[in-house]
Parts: structure tokens; sequence; C-alpha cells
């Protein structure tokens, strides 16, 4: 069978039953109708992909269902005043549940998906999504005033809403998924052939769209007169309507829509200038914000666009957004976790920050469809369990506005974040980051990383290790130390880090074993020293191991000092923290570190 009649077949066989699912999320059945038409001209885009996989059909759900949810503006369920009475309660009641809860209902209902699957697709846990599916099926039933086991005769009955529904012809929607590949081939070709200069981006108050002539960020230059302007539509935009349904929060509300030129231009504390690309052809930063109720976590977010000349460029775009927060430069912010989000456009990574000055949370996503750079940020209050499932929630919604545009390219399907070492940054990426450290309690300064410099010695180390980095068999041997020179603390608080690697696994194996036997042996060889183990890990590829070490100066002071060893293969990183007289960072923040120091040494070779 050929690739046009395999994709004939697939959308003969899936569209009602799409429709189906699309109308009792929505309740809109024009909505559903060209959400569901347009999301199969996307796949017939993306076929040669979409036709290897084991289940095509919730490649294309996920996106019907977020263009549905776009496009039903007015209610979220518009419902005919001709529709059957019984089924206008069906959707009344569906309205009532929460947008998870709805899509767990219907995906337990209306699909024979496993109960992996459907976590998968919801973004939860298998535990959470079989809390979730139980949820909305006992409100549901509650709402709808029925027993569990008529369910299945409400659906039948909206099927019979959907089932006479007309349709386009299946080589109509491959023409038009031939034009859209075919558009977004010729703008990629002519931007990259473009020699056209301009300034002056334009925001029109009556669509809602922008106009920036190629590379018209620098207001120095001049539009030439055959300029011709690009259209970046802030429809593309998260709506603040959708946004309530993918996040928490209540009242979501969009404050502004611009294109970035005024002011200083910086949307979120991680930025570092006004644009990624300082080339891009148009960009877009939308606020959103909410209306708390009393006891409930204030939360807010933004969303950045920037379209750049090519792919390439925008590949660009994407790593320079994604250093801004992995290398977060504002003070006091901790990164704390890293996740790759698969089958979100073409990249896309979403990382968990800790703003200790602030007392806040952020979750930053950063994704690229085709030319098409989008951010979102979403800011919570400490108190309030950061919604990592959300914000990858928006994460699906940005791209999805963006990827159906000429300039976008891979759509969302069903998202799937793993967590995942964090991305290199600095001088030297095998080597701690300021933003790797954790805060000190009662102080209200940043830490400050000196210049990373050769190994020739080592305050990591202490006096019953004495480890050596400067010589064989340690290669490259490199070191570093964070202070805090805003507070007023000793001057040797700090933490040190030592890495290098070695000829061999095995080599590195034994490096760390001979530190392990010396720490081991330390308090028979100085009786003035004790030496407590407070982790201790390892297997044939990686070990981590860390001890607290308490000196004794003389008969009334004693001093205390962290120190750990982590390995990864063949590399090896030391760590070592003096504390401050009622001031430290604690164990077990220490351990993390340490940990945090092992992953970045997969990047010390490079």
């Amino acid at each position: 069978m050929t690739q046009p009649d395999q994709f004939d077949a697939f959308y003969k066989s899936a569209r009602t039953r799409l429709l189906l699912q699309t109308y009792a999320l929505t309740g809109d059945l024009p909505a559903s109708r060209s959400a569901v038409r347009d999301s199969f001209v996307v796949t017939w885009h993306h076929w040669r992909k979409v036709s290897r996989l084991a289940d095509p059909e919730s490649w294309v759900r996920p996106h019907a269902w977020t263009h549905a949810q776009r496009r039903h503006t007015t209610r979220i369920f518009h419902r005919d005043r001709n529709l059957d009475p019984d089924v206008a309660r069906t959707l009344e009641s569906l309205g009532k549940l929460s947008v998870g809860q709805r899509k767990a209902l219907l995906l337990e209902a209306l699909t024979a998906l496993p109960l992996a699957d459907r976590a998968r697709e919801l973004g939860l846990t298998r535990p959470e999504a079989e809390r979730q599916t139980r949820t909305a099926c006992e409100r549901f039933t509650a709402l709808r005033d029925v027993e569990a086991g008529d369910v299945p005769r409400l659906f039948e009955a909206l099927h019979a809403q959907v089932g006479n529904v007309s349709w386009p012809r299946a080589s109509i929607l491959r023409r038009s998924g031939a034009a859209r590949r075919r558009t977004h081939t010729l703008v990629g070709a002519v931007a990259g052939l473009a020699a056209v200069v301009g300034t002056g981006l334009l925001v029109d108050g009556t669509d809602g769209r922008t106009e920036l002539p190629h590379a018209a960020i620098d207001n120095s230059r001049s539009v030439t007169a055959d300029a011709d302007p690009v259209r970046f539509d802030a429809d593309a935009l998260v709506g603040d309507g959708e946004l309530g349904l993918a996040v928490d929060g209540t009242g979501w509300r969009a404050t502004r829509t611009s294109d970035n030129r005024e002011g200083d231009g910086l949307a979120t504390p991680c930025q570092q200038r006004r644009y990624a690309d300082p080339s891009a052809r148009a960009a877009l930063v939308r606020s959103y914000t909410t209306k708390p109720a009393r006891g409930e976590p204030k939360v807010s977010a933004v969303q950045t666009a920037e379209l750049s000349q090519n792919v390439r460029s925008a590949r660009r775009t994407y790593r320079q957004s994604l250093a801004w927060y992995a290398g977060c430069t504002a003070p006091q912010v901790q990164l704390q976790s890293t996740h790759r989000v698969d089958d979100v456009g073409d990249q896309a990574m979403l990382l968990r920050l800790r703003d200790w000055s602030k007392g806040k949370t952020y979750l930053a996503g950063v994704a690229r469809t085709g030319q098409i750079t989008t951010t979102i940020f979403y800011r919570t209050d400490d108190n309030a369990e950061p919604d990592v499932a959300g914000a990858t929630r928006m994460l699906v919604l940005a791209v999805n506005g963006m990827c159906p545009t000429p300039q976008g390219d891979g759509c969302a399907t069903v998202p799937h974040a793993e967590e995942v070492p964090p991305v290199p940054v600095g001088e030297v990426p095998g080597l701690l980051a300021s933003v790797d450290l954790p805060m000190v309690p009662r102080v209200a300064r940043p830490w400050v990383g000196t210049e990373p410099r050769e190994a020739r010695d080592n305050v990591a180390a202490t006096n019953c290790d004495r480890t050596d980095f400067s010589g064989k068999p340690v290669r490259d041997g490199v070191t570093r130390t964070f202070l805090i020179p805003e507070a007023r603390l000793p001057a040797t608080f700090g933490v040190t880090e030592t890495a290098g690697s070695f000829g061999s696994d095995a080599e590195a194996r034994e490096f760390v074993a001979t530190v392990r036997r010396k720490m081991a042996s330390c308090a028979d060889r100085d009786l003035g020293a004790d030496v407590e183990p407070i982790a201790s890990e390892a297997d044939k590829g990686a070990e981590h191991a860390a001890w607290r070490v308490t000196v004794e100066i003389d008969d009334r002071q004693t001093v205390t000092y962290l120190m750990g060893v982590v390995r990864r293969g063949d590399t090896v990183a030391q760590l070592g923290f003096i504390p401050g007289r009622n001031v430290t960072i604690g164990p077990d923040p220490f351990v993390e570190l340490v940990l945090r120091a092992g992953e970045r040494l997969a990047y010390l070779r490079r």
C-alpha cells in the first residue's frame, strides 16, 4: 500500500473517533471538526514519521484537542439550541470537570489505550493517572446522576451527534499538507537567500499580528524599499483561556502582548538580553497573571517567541535561550532539575529553578519548531508545589500554536519528560557553576565563582587524604572555588571543586579507592580528627562518597569540614566545604552538590 493509500485509510478510520473525543472535550462541534480536519493536514505533513508509529491516532489526538480548545473561545461548551436535552446534560456535566479530569475520563471511555499510555498522554505517573481517572468517573456519574454502567450509553448518544458530519476528501487534506510542506521549505530557502536588512517591528492592533522586515532588531538600519514584511501572528501565542485549562492558577489573563522593544526587554529573571537571536526576523512576548483566592499561591507566566532567519539560526537561538536558564546568573537562583521533553516540537527542554531571594520557584521551558524558538516561564510561590506537568502542557500549547505557521515545523503530540543531567554551561562545563550552589541559611547574598585554573594545589582535600590532582595519573586537573564575597563571613568560607580525567576507568576507580582508604584510617592516624561517613554508593561506572570531618584545634575549639568525591567513568571530582561559625549548608545539600558535580563530569573532556 502506498503512503497516500495508508493515510487515506487512516483518515477514514480515525476521523469520527477523534471528532467524538474532541467534541466531548469541548462541546463545540464546529470547532472540533475544524481542529480534527487541520490536525490531519499536519499529520500528512509528518506522515513519514507518523505512519511508523504503533498508534498514529495518539499522535493526532493531542494536536486536535489543543486546536479545538484554542478555537472555542466563546464558552467552554457551545451548545446548539436544537441539541438533544440528554446530550446537553452530558456535555454540561463534562464541562464541570477539570480539563485534566475530562481528558482522563475520555481516554478511559473512548479509547482502548492501556493505563501506561493514558498516563503518558496526560503527563502523569501511572498512580496519578489511575487516581485522576477514578476521580473523574466518580464526579461525572454524580453530576450526571447515573450509575457507572450507564456511561457507555451516554457516549453513544454523543456519537450520534457526530456520525453524520461531512468531511473533506482525503486527497484535499493531502494537497493542503503538501502545500504546507512546500511553503515551509520555500520560506526557509527565501530566508537563507535574502539579502534584505530592515528595522521597525510594528504591532498591528487590528489583527494582533506583528510585522518585521528581515533582521529588524537593529534600530540603526533602514528598510529597503522592496523589503517583504514577515507576518508573525500574536494569536499563535498561548491564550489566557487555554492557559487556565493547562496550568494551576485562578483567573488567568494576558496582561500585555508586545514585540519586546520597550524598556530593558528582560521579560524573565534569567534573560540576559532583549533577544536570544540579535538577527531575528520577528519577536513576541506575552505576560500572564492570575487573581488568586485567599490562601491560594500567586502564580504568573511569560511566553516569548522569536522567528529566526533560518533553521540553522533557530538552533543557535534555542541553545542561547536554554543557556540563559541552565546557567541563570540572577542572584541566589539555583538550578534544581533538568528535563528533556520528547515529542514536543523539534527540540524541547524544561528546567526547574529556585529563587531563594524572592521565595519563588521557576519552571522554564524552551522549545524549537522550525525557525521559531518559544520559551514559557512559570512562576509560583514557594509554598505551592511546582506544577511541572502543567508547565509541560503550557509548552505543548506554545509549540502547537507556532508549528502550523509556514515557519514552524514539528508539532507537539504526547509529551514525555525525562530528567537528564544539566546542560553544559560556563567556561569549563565539566565543573560546577554558581547556579548549582545551594542556599546558605541566613545569608542573603549570591555565590560567586573564581576563574577556573590548573589544579597545582587542591584546596578541596582534607589533611586526612591530601589528594593531589596536579600530576600523573590525573590529566587536565582543574580547580575552582565558590565564595560569597558580599556576606560577612570568614575568608575561608566556601566550596572548592577540583576535577580531572584519567587514562582509564580503572585508574579513576583506584584513585577514588585511595581517597576512601585514607578517610577510613584517618582517625587512627590523627587522634585529633573525627571522620563520619555521610554518603557512599558505588558501582562499576559511577560512585560517590562524602564525609564530615571534625578536627580538634585545641581543648576548646573544633572545626568541621565536609568533603566528597565523585566518579563518572574515567573522570573524578573532589569537593570540599569549609563552613563559618553557625553558618553552613548542611550534609544533605552538600551530598546533592557532590552528585551534581558528578553529572557535570560528563562534559569535562569536551
